[in-house]
């Protein structure tokens, strides 16, 4: 009897997941235009291979230890039609102690696997992102130049009145990056994604000017990327939008930031730079992948002449939202931003309002409210190009 216990006890040893099964706490699926995000949450690291098959296409997930569990089948459940990578999910026990998960693929797709350690509200995180093989071609490029055909001439710069203006409008966190929770339960990626499309509805309806989300849905775009998405629509000019909180109710205002070279202009502005420069360990980006275009991104060229642009930018926008709300700050902060640093591009972040303090939050929930921020964003755009326009040819086009 006692030589057979051992023998099971040693083969719940051996045999992977047979000792120790292991349920998921949440799964996750986060669609996106550039990417599909699954994340597999588990209270301890969940040991996996993975590898892609053709005709048809998939990826292939062995999950070692793991049972099937609610959090597992509501994967499957999170799935829509509208995905642009995943075309269903299917997942069972492989052999004992192993789970397999298979992604049907509507598309050949670049995967990128990777773990988490716990971090604020998640346990350990397994992360499966899901890249089209020519977007992850694209994004680890640096930019073509543009062809110029010799036998042409030299467009001459276009009349000012109908120079087309870009503007970025980046709403902050999202997805796996809820960023600040106010006392109610709102949160701040949601607020800003609320703002970020009412306002590209108020710039798109000026005269000469468009502007492109960097996110338009609930997922997480790490910071870097993002100012590599300004930059890939030629944006003239790029507005991060946040919602912040503070350790006590009672802090209020908007405030408006842009980058510094010289350190933080005060206390608080080199915490909130801090915190918001911390969204990529909430979000969660793979550290191994070294892009050098991104490294050349990030890098602080001589950044003077774009700050000081940004700085006139920052404070036509304060000048307008303190028309609407308590300023927090009468002056352009600056600080070390990580969201701010495109070398060629002005750009600022707008603290619309602190989502901590109870009636802050009320308000930035009230549609009427939202409309009248954003009003007042435009409007500080708007005058800012009226005293310093623009002198180089329109980057892009209008459609007719």
């Amino acid at each position: 009897m006692h030589a057979l216990l051992k023998i099971l006890l040693l083969t719940c040893l051996l045999a992977p997941g047979w000792g120790h099964a292991l349920q998921l706490a949440a799964s996750r699926l986060w669609p996106s235009p550039d990417y599909t995000r699954i994340t597999l949450e588990a209270a301890e690291p969940v040991a996996y291979k993975y590898f892609t098959l053709s005709n048809p296409e998939r990826l292939v997930l062995d999950l070692e230890g793991v049972e099937s569990g609610a959090a597992l089948e509501m994967l499957a459940m999170q799935l829509t039609s509208e995905d642009p990578y995943i075309g269903a999910i299917r997942m069972g026990t492989n052999r004992p102690g192993m789970m397999r998960l298979v992604l049907d693929l509507k598309r050949p797709v670049k995967p990128s696997v990777f773990q988490l350690p716990p971090l604020g509200q998640y346990g350990h995180r397994l992360v499966i992102d899901l890249f089209s093989v020519q977007t992850a071609d694209v994004a680890a490029a640096p930019p073509a130049a543009t062809p110029v055909d010799a036998a042409q001439p030299a467009k001459p710069a276009e009349p000012q009145y109908t120079r087309l203006i870009t503007v970025a409008i980046d709403a902050g966190h999202g997805g796996e990056d809820p960023g600040a929770l106010g006392a109610k339960g709102s949160r701040e990626k949601d607020i800003t994604l609320a703002l970020a499309k009412k306002l590209k509805q108020k710039i798109d309806a000026q005269e000469n000017m468009h502007a492109v989300l960097i996110r338009d849905g609930d997922y997480f775009v790490p910071l870097a990327q993002r100012v590599v998405k300004a930059r890939a629509v030629k944006a003239d000019l790029f507005m991060s939008i946040h919602a912040d909180a503070f350790v006590k109710p009672h802090a209020r205002g908007s405030s408006v930031f842009a980058l510094s070279e010289n350190g933080a202009t005060s206390a608080a502005a080199r915490w909130l730079a801090k915190k918001e420069n911390e969204a990529d360990l909430v979000g969660g980006i793979n550290i191994d992948v070294k892009d050098p275009f991104l490294k050349r991104t990030l890098i602080d060229l001589s950044q003077t002449a774009t700050i000081n642009d940004s700085l006139k930018l920052g404070h036509a926008v304060l000048k307008a939202v303190g028309g609407v709300n308590t300023l927090h700050k009468s002056q352009v902060e600056q600080a070390g931003f990580a969201v701010l640093k495109a070398p060629d591009i002005p750009s600022i972040l707008i603290e619309t309002a602190f989502i901590s303090n109870p009636q802050e939050e009320k308000r930035l929930n009230d549609p009427g409210y939202q409309d009248e921020l954003v009003d007042a964003i435009a409007n500080g755009v708007k005058s800012y190009f009226d005293k310093h326009p623009l002198t180089a040819p329109s980057r892009l086009t209008r459609n007719p």
